[in-house]
């Protein structure tokens, strides 16, 4: 492990997101949200991700989600509410991963996830949820009874920790979310999966017309170097404001942790699509 907190931060989220992730890109995850009545990919996403806030309406979610836009959030929600409840939205979205979860690390022995889960576990339990609306409600939810169902909620609970801190970064540098949608497409993440977040070709055209004037986009739609580090700044303020975890756990118990988790995030990276939204990037081999 490095001694600078915010790069140890960031490389323990590129271990415990493809933990996390297998809820959106693995075909069990699907299924178990179909068997409760959450059928297409969306309502699945939105049911399962908001659950954790309740029986809540687009407003809230418009707001910590950030990327999409209000009228996409609005045809999901409050409408899931009436096809699964928040608590059988959260059943199905935890049996789901517990499933892909297994079907993934079925090689693994019993003794290694439940280490693992012990430590992701400690690790979540010092989050600070002043802020942290996602986190916090993530981590108010009762932990699981089994390593995988625990692992997975740690995970969970630490990579939406992340995401409020994220979010509070873009909004600190004044940063609107389809503004943020188009410089990532000029950098590091495919259009294809942005694109569909609900934003009009005249939002996106209009976004990229703000970044040209703020000196982040070239006319030709090119990042500058002001961009670049502009958006660097805001990378290097999510793991600064993601780093206390690791800070607590200690460099010896977060080492450990960090071994544990590699065959499991290279299993769930076997069912993320490499130009995901995400933007996870790959492990070292």
């Amino acid at each position: 492990m490095t001694d600078d907190p915010g790069r140890t931060a960031r490389e323990m989220w590129t271990h415990f997101e493809p933990v996390h992730a297998v809820t959106y890109f693995h075909p069990r995850a699907r299924a178990a949200y179909e068997a409760v009545g959450l059928r297409g990919y969306w309502r699945g996403y939105f049911a399962g991700r908001a659950a954790p806030l309740g029986p809540t309406d687009a407003a809230p979610v418009v707001a910590a989600f950030f990327s999409f836009a209000p009228h996409m959030v609005a045809r999901a929600l409050p409408a899931v509410w009436r096809l699964a409840t928040p608590a059988e939205a959260l059943r199905a979205r935890l049996t789901g991963a517990v499933q892909a979860l297994a079907e993934l690390t079925y090689e693994l022995p019993e003794s290694h996830l439940a280490e693992a889960a012990d430590l992701l576990e400690a690790a979540a339990g010092t989050l600070e949820p002043a802020g942290r609306v996602l986190g916090a409600a993530n981590a108010a939810l009762p932990a699981g009874e089994y390593p995988l169902a625990r692992l997975w909620q740690a995970a969970t609970t630490l990579r939406e920790h992340r995401g409020d801190g994220h979010v509070a970064a873009l909004v600190a540098a004044d940063l609107d979310p389809v503004e943020t949608l188009a410089f990532r497409v000029t950098v590091d993440l495919s259009p294809q999966h942005l694109t569909g977040r609900g934003w009009s070709e005249e939002q996106w055209a209009a976004a990229r017309g703000r970044l040209v004037e703020r000196g982040w986009l070239t006319p030709d739609g090119e990042p500058t170097e002001r961009g670049r580090a502009g958006f660097q700044a805001v990378e290097d303020a999510t793991d600064a404001a993601a780093s206390r975890p690791w800070r607590l756990l200690g460099p010896d118990r977060t080492d450990r942790l960090r071994e544990l988790l590699d065959p499991i995030a290279r299993a769930g990276h076997t069912v993320i699509p490499p130009d995901s939204p995400i933007g996870l990037p790959a492990l070292p081999a």
